[in-house]
């Protein structure tokens, strides 16, 4: 349900993005002011080319700005050093992409574990109970000892979720999670989401085209050349 009360997540301020080549000077995103708050549940619309994926990728702190201000937690971004942002993106933010990004040749426990590898003091018996519990929520417990390739595409995108979640983060980035699924599957998709902001509580960003997935969260953000051109608060939203 929407928090507009509760404390914002992230917090963009005027933000600007603009590529730069020797003969091209591309503008992404234009004048952003964008908060999303904690337990929110929010979906970014707009056609091919708009900026989604940039935003999304400013959104994660896997792109910097070229002018404007992100604030994460009421800190401003630009007081970390490259060290603690790599902190925050392994322990505070999740990713799933439409493509699952699966390592072919590690069984799916050992790529859910993957993020856990760059944890500080865990133990190896300590990573393999949280992603057996990540596996466990995304419906996948039996088949730990599976390889991506004896997977359908649903089930990779489930391992692909259970990997961004197993280290608990408070926010979870995805990119078109269900391009790449039929709508049964894509369905099933976004009932895990659900489920993870309902029930666990994470804040979800998702980028998607599909209007019907976009309808059943809190709120849609549209997106035209760079610019939020529209921010609708949906009406099942509390």
């Amino acid at each position: 349900m929407t928090t507009i009360h509760q404390p914002s997540v992230l917090a963009l301020t005027g933000v600007e993005k603009v590529y730069r080549t020797d003969k091209l000077e591309t503008l992404a995103l234009s004048n952003i002011n964008l908060t999303i708050a904690a337990g929110e549940f929010v979906s970014i619309m707009g056609p091919s080319g708009s900026g989604k994926s940039t935003l999304l990728n400013i959104l994660g702190l896997l792109d910097v700005p070229s002018q404007g201000g992100v604030a994460l937690h009421g800190k401003n971004v630009e007081n970390f050093s490259d060290k603690e942002l790599a902190v925050i993106r392994n322990q505070e933010i999740g990713f799933v992409f439409q493509s699952f990004h699966l390592v072919n040749d590690l069984r799916v426990v050992d790529n859910v574990e993957i993020p856990l590898l760059y944890r500080k003091g865990l133990s190896g018996a300590e990573r393999r109970k949280m992603a057996l519990e990540a596996l466990e929520m995304v419906g996948l417990s039996s088949r730990t000892k599976h390889f991506p390739s004896q997977l359908s595409g649903g089930q990779q995108q489930r391992v692909a979720i259970a990997r961004a979640i197993v280290g608990k983060p408070r926010l979870l980035l995805a990119d078109e999670p269900t391009g790449n699924l039929d709508s049964k599957m894509g369905d099933e998709i976004m009932n895990i989401l659900h489920t993870l902001n309902t029930s666990h509580h994470a804040t979800i960003a998702m980028v998607t085209h599909d209007d019907r997935l976009a309808a059943a969260t809190d709120r849609i953000i549209r997106i035209f050349d760079g610019h939020i051109v529209s921010t609708s608060v949906l009406s099942h939203a509390a």
